[in-house]
């Protein structure tokens, strides 16, 4: 489980295609305290370091994770926001992440609000439905909270010290995202579905 709270934007450094994908991400965390087979979120996606070399550490994405991601489009020199695994005792600073990306979504519009950026983004409509004003989201595994929904877009206000320790601070109109609902918004419709039927 993740909290959206980034703590490092990692390098795409290689790419080698085996069975799966092999990717190179290098990195400023501490890879003394990770070991192989644990988890680390990849721009919002969990993936398991499966080796580690000097300031980087290796994981594998399979073919289904390459098509329902944005992971299909890194190339080396790519940024990706990085968060290691909740450990017993961590504070929860944003939301509770499961690192199951649900779909992309695509940037439509950035622009300036006072220090922050206001962004809009439009998502597939069978995701839409999950995403609720004040209501959490994870975009890029980042913890935002929804500001507006209208259809199948909805706003996020990213405050400046977030676009300078994530990869926001870089992003462009007609970038595409990962997205992950919101893990109570999810079992509140499946609920309500059951409720009705």
């Amino acid at each position: 489980m993740f909290t959206g709270i980034v703590t490092d934007i990692g390098t795409v450094r290689s790419l080698e295609q085996r069975g799966d994908r092999r990717i190179e991400i290098a990195t400023g965390l501490d890879l003394g305290g990770i070991a192989i087979g644990a988890s680390i979120a990849c721009a919002g996606c969990c993936l398991t370091v499966v080796a580690k070399g000097p300031g980087s550490f290796f994981v594998e994405a399979s073919a289904e994770t390459l098509s329902k991601t944005t992971l299909g489009e890194w190339q080396p020199g790519s940024r990706v926001n990085l968060e290691c695994a909740l450990r017993m005792g961590d504070e929860l600073g944003g939301h509770v992440v499961s690192g199951h990306v649900d779909g992309v979504g695509e940037i439509v519009a950035i622009r300036p609000e006072g220090d922050s950026r206001r962004f809009r983004f439009r998502v597939p409509r069978e995701i839409a439905k999950f995403i609720a004003p004040k209501g959490s989201v994870a975009l890029d595994g980042t913890s935002l909270t929804v500001n507006e929904v209208g259809g199948i877009e909805f706003g996020v206000n990213i405050i400046a010290h977030t676009l300078a320790v994530t990869t926001w601070g870089e992003a462009k109109a007609g970038g595409r995202v990962n997205v992950e609902i919101d893990m109570l918004a999810r079992y509140v419709a499946r609920l309500a579905e059951f409720g009705t039927s």
